[in-house]
C-alpha cells in the first residue's frame, strides 16, 4: 500500500470513528478529539451554530430523544483530502424530538444521508450534510406522507 492508499484509509477509518463515537455510542467528547478547533459545518443541523458545538448539540439531540441512535455507514469513498460517506441512522424515538413527545410504546425512526468530510493533520475540519430530513419530519407526524 503506497503512502496515499494509506491516507485516505486513515481518513475513512477517521470518520468511522468519529461517526461511531457520537451518534452510535452517544460521546459527545468525540467532538473535541475528531474536529478540529476550527471546524465548520456547511449544513448545521436544525438551525444550530455551524462549528463544533452545532454537532455537539446535534448528537446530544438524537442521543436524548433515542437512547439507541446508531449511524450505519454504508459506502465511503476517499479521495485526496476528502472522505465522502453515504449513512443510514435509525432508532426509538423514547424522548421529545423536534418538539414531537413520544408515543409511550416508542417510534421507530430511520435517516438516510450524505456526509463529505474534509480531513486536516488527521482532524476534521469541514462537513456538507445532506440528510432526508422530510422522512425524519414524515416519521414524526411534522410533514404530510406522500400520496
Amino acid at each position: 500500500m503506497n503512502t496515499s492508499e494509506t491516507t485516505l484509509t486513515k481518513n475513512k477509518d477517521l470518520v468511522r470513528a468519529f461517526i461511531d463515537a457520537l451518534f452510535t455510542k452517544g460521546d459527545l467528547s468525540a467532538v473535541d478529539k475528531y474536529l478540529a478547533e476550527d471546524f465548520i459545518d456547511h449544513d448545521p443541523p436544525f438551525n444550530a451554530p455551524a462549528d463544533r458545538e452545532g454537532i455537539r448539540s446535534a448528537g446530544a439531540l438524537f442521543r436524548a430523544a433515542c437512547p439507541d441512535w446508531h449511524s450505519e455507514p454504508h459506502l465511503m469513498i476517499a479521495e485526496d483530502d476528502l472522505v465522502v460517506e453515504y449513512f443510514t441512522a435509525s432508532g426509538t424515538q423514547r424522548g421529545e424530538l423536534l418538539g414531537v413527545p413520544a408515543p409511550a410504546e416508542g417510534r421507530p425512526l430511520t435517516l438516510h444521508g450524505t456526509n463529505i468530510f474534509r480531513i486536516r493533520d488527521a482532524r476534521i475540519v469541514e462537513r456538507w450534510n445532506r440528510p432526508d430530513e422530510l422522512a425524519i419530519l414524515r416519521q414524526l407526524g411534522i410533514a404530510p406522507t406522500q400520496t
